[in-house]
């Protein structure tokens, strides 16, 4: 158990990165495990509960990653799990806070009416491309239909 505290039933508390006593949402709550009281009390239950966390959170992000490849929201089942392991360990509520502040950063930068005109206009200039190649191709080869290739 790493909660920053020898002492059962206290929590580190993380603080606000911006010097503020302003309190945020989840900020509020201190880093360390969010178990009932009555488990954290008694040591053999408490690392029984962590145990479980690990186990449910571990099957939440496997699954996830086999999503990546096949159908599915993987990542977002990714950082599901990594939420369930964020209700008993410090170091995945960590990445989850680092993980939420690059995303809020990425989508402000992607809101920034600068790069959206650049964006749209790379994307039109990559759409204009393979218009190209794809019209060389079919003028050079011609379009052929799998059931209407013959035998060779």
């Amino acid at each position: 158990m790493n909660t920053g505290s020898d002492e059962p039933g206290e929590v580190a508390v993380a603080s606000d990165e911006m010097g503020t006593e302003e309190v945020h949402g989840e900020q509020e709550r201190g880093l360390g495990s969010r178990a009932p009281e009555f488990i954290k009390a008694r040591r053999l239950l408490h690392v029984s509960w962590q145990v479980g966390v690990f186990i449910i959170g571990l099957a939440v992000v496997v699954t996830g990653i086999i999503m990546l490849p096949l159908p599915g929201p993987g990542w977002v089942v990714i950082f599901g799990g990594m939420a369930i392991w964020a209700t008993e360990f410090v170091w995945a509520q960590l990445v989850l806070r680092w993980t939420k502040r690059k995303v809020t950063e990425a989508a402000q930068r992607a809101l920034d009416p600068k790069v959206r005109r650049r964006n749209i206009i790379l994307t039109t200039i990559g759409v204009v491309i393979v218009a190209v190649l794809a019209g060389i191709y079919v003028w050079k080869f011609g379009i052929v239909m799998p059931w209407k290739i013959k035998n060779q």
